[in-house]
């Protein structure tokens, strides 16, 4: 079975760009992203890396770390992270992890049981080791996303998306459709509209099962 929002992200330790890294201590209490994708030397993760090495002052102010997972080794990452840093003009900073052996692939559900990576592997060997965990300071499991190998991710709107998980971690709010920062939240059914005017200020009723209020803070 896959990992579902609120399991615990699998611990592993692993080789990486910045040393050894074990997964739950490098966390801390801190957000973390976990972004996957099929090989090193490929066009479509070149840019999805440096869109994340353009955005790493949004994610420090989020106090949330990232970390890259590929198939292939250290020293390949080594190597490509200067391609990255060239398309994105910015330097890759965050851990790379060593994934040869298919450990945190496998134990995060990005690959099949019975995956293989056979000598001269191209990228379609690792198809769907595409895949974005949000994962909390509680280690659980906050989100996830999968896309094809076809398909560029947006990261906007992994970004939007962990502003939307901070916003409502916790507390008794959900975010509508294509919700941004600064826009009102949707109060939870569990508060009634009279606590919500006490704790939150003005609740806007739009329907009895929809109510929003300015997000605190």
């Amino acid at each position: 079975m896959g990992l579902r929002i609120n399991d615990i992200a699998p611990d592993f330790t692993a080789d990486s760009t910045s040393g050894e890294i074990k997964f739950h201590d490098w966390l801390g209490g801190d957000y973390a992203i976990l972004f996957s994708h099929p090989k090193d030397f490929t066009p479509v993760c070149t840019t999805e890396f440096g869109a994340v090495a353009k955005l790493a002052p949004e994610f420090e102010k989020r106090h949330t770390k990232v970390m890259g997972v590929s198939v292939d080794s250290v020293s390949e990452h080594t190597k490509w992270k200067a391609d990255i840093e060239k398309v994105a003009g910015a330097p890759a900073n965050f851990p790379i992890i060593d994934d040869t052996s298919l450990t945190v692939s496998k134990a995060y559900d990005m690959l099949p049981a019975e995956a293989y990576m056979p000598d001269g592997r191209t990228p379609a060997d690792s198809a769907t080791v595409r895949t974005v965990f949000i994962i909390g300071p509680d280690k659980k499991v906050r989100l996830t996303m999968t896309y094809p190998m076809s398909v560029g991710r947006n990261f906007a709107e992994i970004l939007r998306a962990l502003d939307a998980v901070q916003a409502t971690d916790g507390a008794p709010f959900a975010t509508p459709a294509n919700w941004v920062p600064g826009q009102d939240v949707i109060l939870a059914l569990s508060v009634s509209t009279e606590d919500g005017e006490a704790k939150y200020g003005a609740v806007d009723t739009k329907l009895p099962y929809l109510r929003t209020v300015k997000l605190p803070g």
